[in-house]
């Protein structure tokens, strides 16, 4: 529908073409928009990001998004390969290596779980305080962050990811006052259901609560492409005037207590 056409964007966290930035990536590229995309050096070196940037033929940058250097550098090169500003940001980047390594939530390496915290939700206040002091994203550009329902609610082996998502969604709440009254730029999360990525295989019990989800939501568990469909609308004109939201893309899990085939 060429819905982004026109439109200039910069993907984060694309590993594999399992990744919900990789369907986000392929599905803006459809929808007409020119895009980057990034992950670390060793995301670039161990998955097939680079095989996939050459697919959709856009640039591979790669950065740390921890580190305010790099993203400085990130920032800098997107501009440059696009001529300037560009409109919207995928932020999908997450890890816990206290999940990694089989830690309980009542048994946390703190110095481990500092590392979620900063990859998987500081990373967004630093991917936007560059962007913001850069003066980087167009007039009514759009941020998008991916979270999940542990963020607001208890959810068994999500462990310390569920307190970096909580963070997250502040950040999105924070920040997009300062983004939308100065810049007009808008910022939201996305809750998406359970979905099988790479990251997620990592979660314990990940298999049962894909099951159970897609079972209690009325319309199912939401793939990843129809996460990237909902994604690229939150990108282009037709939202404008939707900011510091965190909205459920989960098949009606989040507002269901039973469905008929949740009590099979």
């Amino acid at each position: 529908m060429e819905l982004l056409k026109g439109k200039k964007g910069l993907i984060t966290g694309v590993l594999n073409d399992k990744s919900i930035a990789w369907a986000v990536a392929r599905t803006a590229v459809q929808e007409g928009a020119q895009i980057v995309m990034t992950n670390t050096a060793v995301a670039n070196r161990l998955g097939q990001t680079a095989n996939l940037a050459a697919q959709l033929g856009c640039p591979l940058f790669e950065a740390d998004a921890t580190s305010l250097e790099d993203l400085d550098r990130l920032v800098d090169s997107t501009m440059e390969h696009f001529g300037g500003k560009f409109d919207f940001v995928l932020h999908s980047i997450g890890t816990s290596p206290n999940i990694r390594k089989h830690r309980a939530y009542s048994d946390l390496d703190y110095s481990l779980m500092g590392k979620t915290l900063d990859i998987s939700a500081l990373s967004l206040h630093k991917m936007l305080q560059t962007l913001y002091r850069k003066d980087a994203l167009n007039e009514w550009g759009s941020v998008v962050a991916l979270t999940y329902i542990a963020a607001d609610r208890a959810v068994c082996g999500y462990n310390d990811m569920a307190d970096a998502k909580a963070l997250l969604q502040s950040i999105t709440r924070n920040f997009g006052v300062i983004y939308g009254s100065e810049r007009h730029v808008r910022i939201n999360t996305v809750s998406q259901s359970p979905t099988a990525t790479t990251a997620g295989s990592g979660i314990e019990g990940m298999e049962k609560m894909l099951e159970w989800s897609n079972r209690v939501s009325p319309l199912g568990n939401a793939s990843a492409q129809d996460c990237a469909d909902y994604v690229c609308t939150l990108f282009s004109d037709y939202t404008r005037m939707v900011t510091m939201q965190n909205l459920y893309h989960d098949g009606g899990f989040s507002t269901t207590a039973l469905s008929p085939a949740s009590m099979e």
